[in-house]
């Protein structure tokens, strides 16, 4: 069953819009097809309510799988899954927000946030690809 889409406050009315990772949300990044066959997983998963995953239409096609701030580091994710989190990073890192409707060229929801879903729920994602809490390959 399908939750209704809601829009949380850094969510733009338009276009799209950068956030800084940890603040709103940590995310996890994943390359073209992969990130899409685990993407998808998630939404079957989840019956339809997988939370904000935003994809990017140019370049790489990364996926972007927005999990609860503060949650990203307690994973040991697998080659070629990146992560972005505010807590003991050495770098800034911006994601980029779209709108949940309109032009939003070159981001798209994959799954957009829902009032039951307002972020991916990591210990889904982590065992889509693999990772336990513990940072153990399964």
């Amino acid at each position: 069953m399908t939750s209704a889409i809601h829009r949380p406050g850094w969510v733009p009315l338009a276009g799209h819009q950068l956030h800084l990772t940890g603040v709103y949300f940590d995310a996890v990044r994943i390359e073209g097809l992969r990130g899409e066959l685990v993407a998808e997983q998630l939404i079957e998963a989840t019956d339809d309510d997988a939370g904000p995953i935003v994809c990017e239409a140019a370049r790489g096609r990364w996926v972007y799988f927005l999990l609860p701030p503060g949650t990203v580091h307690a994973y040991d994710w697998p080659l070629g899954v990146q992560q972005f989190g505010g807590r003991g990073e050495h770098t800034v890192t911006y994601i980029g927000i779209p709108a949940l409707d309109g032009n939003t060229w070159p981001l798209r929801w994959y799954s957009a946030p829902t009032a039951t879903a307002p972020h991916v729920v990591p210990e889904v994602l982590a065992r889509a690809l693999g990772v336990s809490p513990s940072g153990t390959s399964r």
